[in-house]
């Protein structure tokens, strides 16, 4: 004998197996979400009080405001990407100190940048670290020019006496 609350859970344990989870639900209200719920309102508004025409206004102003926002917070998360790029580029041949994972400071030239992920990471000799874990940048020491072939020529110069 089945009762009625084992046949639904079986049911419905049987229709939903082979689905797709359901989306999860938006967190923040997008210019979708506002469209719709203004067209919602309207539809469902009582036919002998309208919509205030100042309310129509007001809640149009805030679309447009909405929209300009989600313009501007882009356009400054792009500027800030691209402000990395160019700052983890920089880096590239100056001695470039860092601290790892077990608090132990290191430092070597940077060679290479990468931009794979969300953050530049900086080739540092045979470690690749993130931007944000570079604590400090020095100029490389030039290349010492003593023992040069010059110097070198006079100490093999042989005499010979003369006759």
């Amino acid at each position: 004998m089945i009762d009625g609350a084992t046949a639904a859970t079986s049911a419905s344990t049987s229709l939903y197996a082979g689905s797709t989870p359901a989306a999860a639900p938006k967190t923040q209200m997008d210019q979708q979400s506002f469209l719709t719920l203004l067209v919602a309102q309207l539809k469902n508004q009582d036919p002998s009080s309208p919509l205030d025409t100042n309310e129509m206004m007001a809640q149009s102003t805030q679309l447009a405001s909405m929209e300009q926002l989600t313009t501007l917070a882009d356009t400054t998360r792009e500027s800030f990407a691209l402000q990395m790029r160019i700052a983890a580029t920089g880096l590239v041949g100056q001695q470039v100190s860092y601290t790892d994972s077990d608090g132990v400071t290191h430092t070597d030239v940077a060679s290479g940048v990468s931009f794979a992920g969300k953050t530049p990471m900086v080739t540092v000799g045979d470690a690749t670290v993130p931007l944000d874990s570079v604590r400090s940048i020095g100029t490389v020491a030039p290349e010492s020019t003593s023992g040069s072939s010059s110097s070198g020529s006079s100490d093999t110069q042989t005499s010979t006496p003369a006759a």
